[in-house]
């Protein structure tokens, strides 16, 4: 069997470079394969895509262009805050802050600079505008179950493990 566009479950275990630098950014190597499900949006669009046709044991480098991966860089998205906002934290430049979003999601933002009147802070993804190498090996493939199609997660959402208070 080979992945689908939609509703195959797969594992795979990745390395993903800056295309640019060749510096690594990321990778669960002889770690838990990351599992997903295909059609869902829970890995970025790029590398999705390619790996849509392969099969369980399969390995391929995949460069995935910018706009297909985290998005160009929004030159809006850079903002100059009061300092007031940041009481209490130790500023340093390229550091990564966490906040909340108007809905209540997490939102990342990167100090860009600071003075002591404001703070320029960048809310781009830290790997926006940037190409992305990937050497993906696919762990496992198989078709999703009716409820992991339905809940979008793997396993349908239960724990066999007591975790949850199912009592398994």
């Amino acid at each position: 069997m080979a992945i689908k566009e939609e509703n195959s479950v797969v594992g795979i275990e990745y390395e993903v470079k800056d295309a640019a630098t060749g510096e690594t950014v990321d990778s669960n190597k002889g770690q838990q394969p990351l599992e997903f499900i295909t059609g869902k949006g829970h890995i970025i669009p790029g590398l999705e895509k390619a790996l849509v046709g392969m099969k369980e044991g399969e390995s391929a480098d995949i460069l995935v262009k910018a706009v297909d991966a985290y998005g160009e860089t929004n030159p809006e998205a850079v903002q100059t805050l009061p300092i007031e906002q940041f009481e209490g934290i130790d500023l340093k430049e390229g550091m990564t802050l966490y906040g909340q979003g108007e809905n209540g999601e997490t939102i990342q933002v990167t100090v860009k600079s600071f003075n002591d009147k404001e703070v320029t802070v960048d809310f781009n993804h830290p790997l926006a505008g940037k190409d992305l190498m990937f050497t993906v090996t696919v762990s496992s493939e198989r078709d999703a179950t009716e409820e992991e199609a339905a809940t979008g997660q793997v396993g349908g959402g239960h724990c066999t493990d007591g975790s949850c208070g199912c009592g398994h």
